[in-house]
């Protein structure tokens, strides 16, 4: 066992998720091939299924290993992963992410001061959020809870046509508070105006960071590959000299 301080292999812990096996990663003895054109080959030795790749120009990427034996397909491993980051933005870009917004008032909040509180709502909800109106309460004023339910049924009526109440007063402690949710058709149109910007960048051939970042995932995919082979080196050469201890 190595000693603090001495020569002995030092071990960091990998933060990187699963690594997809490829080629020479896959170590397993047999393995279910499906071709490059969506056929399947059966099972064949991992030998030759890394032959029948190579003479394609491709590469055997193992696509489930839970499988008996595990799962191998021959394609463009770059591309792969290419196709596979792009779907994953497409997801999330799809995706509509609704956040609470919280809006604060006093029960003698001004007229003025009221609107500001409304743009400032039409603001969120027109971005998809939903809003929580809350009125606080200081000293005595807990004891006239009716000017607060007044202020937020004002402010509530103003948002009416953006949005739905969610959730309408109640008392909070010394609050009271309403929730408000942006109306379907809100969410139509921010829908319609991604797709819109996705139209117009790809009609101007705009393809974004995703391309730039295709190179950099095939340079990752080749350091990655460099590490694999530093470490069988490591473990080869960390057997030849258990073997020669034991000697």
């Amino acid at each position: 066992m190595a000693l603090a301080g001495g020569g002995g292999r030092r071990f960091s812990r990998d933060t990187r998720g699963p690594q997809i096996r490829i080629n020479h990663r896959i170590r397993v003895p047999e393995v279910r091939v499906v071709d490059a054109d969506g056929s399947n080959l059966g099972v064949l030795s991992t030998e030759a299924a890394l032959r029948r790749a190579q003479e394609v120009g491709l590469d055997l990427v193992e696509v489930n290993p839970k499988a008996t034996p595990p799962v191998c397909k021959i394609l463009d491993f770059g591309k792969y992963k290419y196709e596979e980051k792009k779907r994953a933005r497409e997801a999330k870009r799809k995706q509509t992410i609704v956040e609470v917004k919280e809006i604060k008032l006093r029960p003698k909040t001004d007229d003025h001061d009221i609107d500001t509180k409304v743009r400032a709502a039409r603001k969120f909800l027109e971005a998809g959020n939903k809003v929580k109106i809350v009125c606080r309460f200081r000293g005595r004023e807990i004891t006239h809870p009716e000017r607060a339910r007044m202020q937020l049924d004002a402010l509530t009526q103003k948002l009416e046509d953006l949005a739905n109440i969610e959730q309408r007063p109640i008392m909070e402690a010394r609050t009271m508070a309403v929730l408000v949710a942006p109306k379907p058709v809100v969410f139509q149109r921010l829908a319609s105006e991604r797709a819109q910007r996705e139209r117009e960048r790809a009609k101007s051939g705009d393809k974004g960071p995703l391309e730039q970042e295709h190179d950099e995932d095939l340079e990752d995919d080749e350091d990655l590959e460099d590490d694999e082979d530093e470490d069988d080196e490591d473990e080869d050469d960390s057997g030849e000299s258990g073997a020669e201890e034991a000697s």
